[in-house]
């Protein structure tokens, strides 16, 4: 899954500590995400929506099967 989390991170000027420690995850949790070699949990993205004042589908982009 992609993400737009590195973009808002620094758009906000907060290192990958200070979100980390604001979502109560560690910063390897955070990088990993912006590498998109980790999915968040549902809680966890809704707390990065939340935090961002954006919706999950902002921040997240789902790629997966097309269903036409």
């Amino acid at each position: 899954m992609k993400n737009n989390l590195e973009k808002l991170r620094n758009e906000c000027s907060i290192s990958q500590v200070e979100l980390a420690d604001a979502m109560e995850v560690s910063r390897q949790t955070i990088s990993s995400l912006e590498n998109g070699r980790y999915n968040p949990s549902i809680v966890l993205a809704f707390k990065l929506a939340r935090y961002f004042n954006k919706n999950i589908e902002e921040i997240f982009i789902y790629e997966g099967e097309n269903h036409e």
